[in-house]
């Protein structure tokens, strides 16, 4: 293992992977993770640094791969349309779509040049070449699965992180389907007989116990998200840590709804009112709902926000990262 315990903090994209999070994780034995998703190669760049101002141990960073969605126009607007309602009410307006690739190759290029212990792909698998690039500079590659077909085409990857129907936050999965979602133990289960490569799984798992079971079928560490969302070092918002103790929220689902990819959140109710009306259109549905997540969050309103979580979401605590990792720590 690469790490002094098998826990690593999954990267979440828009705000709650910090430096601050990811050095926490790492400086307690772990594997903590930066989220370049949504920034800039530049901002990118900014938190790899101050990470490593924080933490002489060893962390991660993990990149959106570009979108393929096929995506219509009209579909999109129609949906833009059907918010703005919405928009109306938080005094802002709806977003329009705009560059569908998150700079994942201006990212390559500052990650080949300069890349930290480790480095993850969600939302496809990167080519050979970056692949054996980043190699080649010492990093480990781990690219995130959701089936076994996604696992053969990983086949370059130094890991897989595989993702069951459990996890909180987007599906990390290579095409944007309604595909019903593997539970992680059985997908676990499946993709352990088909390769050598390390696994890492993640979806759901919330105590040491949960880790246990994990690492008994074959992982060679677990990854949380949720567990981490509330933790004093994370960067989330108010809004979205106090919705996962809020007793009015109770379930999760898989939605479209904010991003127009499937993600995993609790049930509120733009979730409820708009799900059914999301297009399969990322990263443009994404950027025409963000002026409104983010005029509800600074409005305290978790209604009206995508409030990611996996199904253990009941279990998370305030507890910093640190001792948080010790207590997710096998005996």
């Amino acid at each position: 293992m690469w790490t002094d315990v098998p826990i690593v903090q999954a990267p979440m994209a828009g705000g709650p992977s910090t430096p601050e999070l990811a050095a926490a994780v790492s400086d307690a034995g772990g594997l903590g993770f930066l989220a370049a998703g949504y920034k800039t190669p530049e901002a990118m760049r900014a938190d790899i640094t101050a990470t490593r101002a924080l933490t002489s141990r060893p962390f991660g960073v993990n990149v959106f791969m570009p979108s393929l969605d096929e995506v219509d126009p009209a579909a999109v607007a129609a949906y833009r349309d059907r918010l703005a309602p919405e928009a109306r009410r938080l005094g802002v307006e709806a977003g329009t779509p705009s560059a569908r690739d998150d700079a994942y190759h201006a990212k390559v290029v500052d990650l080949v040049a300069d890349p930290p212990a480790f480095v993850g792909f969600t939302f496809g698998c990167p080519s050979d070449e970056v692949v054996q690039a980043l190699k080649d500079r010492g990093a480990t590659v781990v690219v995130t699965v959701t089936s076994v077909d996604e696992a053969r085409q990983a086949s370059a990857a130094d890991a897989l992180c595989l993702q069951g129907a459990e996890a909180g936050g987007h599906r990390g999965s290579f095409t944007n389907t309604s595909d019903e979602p593997l539970p992680l133990r059985v997908l676990l289960h499946s993709v352990r007989g088909t390769t050598s490569q390390p696994l890492i799984a993640a979806g759901g798992l919330a105590t040491a116990s949960d880790v246990a079971e994990v690492l008994g079928l074959g992982a060679v560490a677990a990854q949380l998200g949720t567990a981490f969302v509330r933790c004093p070092e994370s960067g989330a918002s108010a809004v979205h840590k106090a919705a996962l103790a809020d007793p009015r929220f109770t379930e999760t689902a898989l939605t479209r709804a904010f991003s127009g990819r499937p993600a995993r959140g609790l049930v509120n109710r733009f979730l409820t009112e708009h799900s059914p009306h999301a297009p399969a259109a990322y990263p443009d549905v994404h950027y025409v709902t963000s002026p409104l997540r983010k005029a509800s969050a600074a409005q305290g309103d978790p209604e009206g926000v995508n409030l990611w979580a996996g199904e253990s979401f009941r279990k998370t605590t305030e507890t910093p990262a640190a001792d948080l990792v010790a207590a997710l720590t096998p005996g």
